[in-house]
């Protein structure tokens, strides 16, 4: 039976080496989705630097919290922040690709799999619109597959916040793309 996070990173109190539990569960959900967001040039450099901030804050973990997932993808989300402006770069770089060259390396194969390749340069552009606010609580559900608790914990705002956040995100992405929803609808809020 696997151990509760909230009980590996206490034990990782004592014995550092525990924590490598944490890494090992969650390195490569994080790696996917920093991916996504800022494509696999900074994902690995990203998805250490959360760990090892994870490390050094792991006597700080609120223990009534079973599932650390929240607290890395908002560590995470912080990082990415710092990297706000090549992201908005990156999407408008997108959004200047021709649908029918979009898909040339694994990062882009990546958006690809989220919309069609019609889409793209739309999503980017509507992407790019949001502000980082309502673009880090739509990319947490939609590609972190967060709950909105969850997604709530990570980024440290009220839950009313995150469905606002996100009603506002998808209404603007609707518009943008005609009319579609390319983000799949949640009913766990």
């Amino acid at each position: 039976m696997t151990q509760p996070d909230s009980v590996v990173i206490a034990a990782s109190r004592d014995d550092p080496d525990a924590f490598a539990a944490i890494f090992d569960r969650y390195s490569a959900m994080l790696y996917r989705y920093v991916v996504k967001r800022l494509g696999p040039e900074v994902a690995e450099d990203l998805v250490g630097e959360t760990f090892l901030i994870a490390f050094q804050k792991r006597h700080r973990y609120d223990q009534d919290h079973a599932d650390a997932r929240p607290w890395l993808f908002g560590i995470i989300t912080k990082l990415i922040s710092r990297y706000r402006r090549r992201e908005a770069a990156r999407y408008r770089a997108l959004e200047r690709t021709p649908a029918e060259h979009a898909a040339v390396g694994p990062d882009e194969q990546v958006l690809a799999d989220v919309t069609a390749q019609t889409a793209r340069p739309e999503l980017a552009r509507a992407l790019a619109g949001l502000s980082r606010g309502d673009r880090d609580v739509l990319l947490l559900i939609a590609w972190a597959d967060l709950s909105y608790e969850e997604t709530a914990g990570a980024l440290g705002i009220p839950i009313g916040t995150v469905r606002s956040r996100l009603n506002r995100a998808r209404r603007k992405l609707r518009d943008a793309l005609g009319g579609t929803d390319p983000t799949k609808e949640r009913n766990d809020g």
